[in-house]
């Protein structure tokens, strides 16, 4: 029976959660990250697979994976993975195929609303005590009738335009791989091109790996073309936006605010310029932690690996 490596920093009851799915008969020794990479490859040289999380592995234990069939990831991000270096060495990677789409979507609607109804300031208000409204209501707003830009129409993509759809939002999207026009129609998006998506949007809503490609996608051009009025909110990976560009377009109002759950370096600096913005909601890299998402995750990556085990190709490949 297959042999499974899981090298994670998750709290021993969350791995729990994932490891209630693990096949019968299977072998899973489960590792801290902060190992040595020599007790990393003790392990790794025995195993059939690897499981991660986060995605953080040295190329030098993976030059030591001769046995392994895959590397199974428990996040949807891969960039902290040498992707280029697996593709070399013929070690196949897989992500964790959109188990945490819901979870992630549901948050990003969450912080355009705390920010358009400004939830935050309110929470405090009425602990302190005062009942007065704590933002004029000139400032307050509503997803209903607003343009919502999507950047990536992947799963994720695809579950945020179905929330603002039922909010009442007309959804526009930019990927890189436009889908057919009867596609588009089925769940009501239209197709635009970044830079006029960024120009006639209320809310950008980030949604796309990093990826040379896609790093600084976001930058002082795009925020040029934003309307005062716009809300950008980023929950895939903070280098998709150039954050000095950012950074400027909020300090000079040029935008109306940003929601982040994401930055380049995580967590920021306590001098980091973003944590004095008053006109941005700035949360942990917490957008696809839930209960319910590592039970998804652990039923869908163990599932993988067996595809893998019986022969058959992994599901989720990720090949950039």
């Amino acid at each position: 029976m297959p042999n499974v490596a899981f090298l994670t920093l998750l709290d021993p009851e969350i791995s729990g959660w994932i490891l209630e799915h693990v096949p019968a008969g299977w072998n899973v020794d489960t590792l801290s990250l902060d190992i040595p990479d020599r007790k990393k490859i003790e392990h790794i040289k025995k195993a059939d697979f690897l499981l991660l999380f986060p995605e953080e592995i040295s190329n030098n234990v993976l030059e030591h994976a001769q046995h392994i069939k895959l590397v199974q990831l428990l996040s949807a991000g891969y960039d902290l993975l040498d992707i280029g270096r697996c593709n070399e060495l013929k070690i196949p990677v897989a992500n964790v195929g959109g188990a945490n789409a819901v979870d992630v979507a549901e948050y990003a609607v969450t912080l355009m609303l705390s920010f358009y109804r400004h939830i935050i300031e309110q929470n405090h208000m009425g602990r302190t005590g005062n009942w007065d409204f704590a933002v004029p209501n000139r400032d307050y707003f509503t997803i209903q009738g607003k343009e919502v830009g999507i950047v990536g129409l992947g799963k994720i993509g695809k579950h945020v335009a179905k929330l603002v759809t039922a909010f009442g939002a007309k959804v526009t999207y930019y990927d890189i791989n436009r889908l057919p026009v009867e596609q588009e129609a089925a769940i009501s998006v239209t197709y635009a091109p970044l830079d006029e998506l960024v120009r006639k949007s209320d809310i950008i809503s980030l949604h796309t790996p990093l990826t040379p490609e896609t790093r600084h996608l976001i930058g002082a051009n795009q925020f040029a073309l934003m309307k005062p009025t716009a809300l950008l909110v980023n929950t895939c990976r903070g280098d998709v936006i150039d954050e000095q560009a950012m950074i400027t377009a909020l300090q000079e109002q040029k935008i109306l605010g940003a929601a982040l759950d994401v930055l380049s370096q995580e967590p920021p600096p306590m001098d980091h310029p973003i944590r004095k913005k008053n006109n941005v909601i700035l949360t942990p890299h917490i957008a696809g932690r839930t209960r319910d998402t590592y039970s998804r995750r652990g039923e869908f990556v163990f599932q993988n690996m067996q595809r893998v085990w019986e022969g058959k190709p992994p599901l989720a490949l990720v090949t950039d």
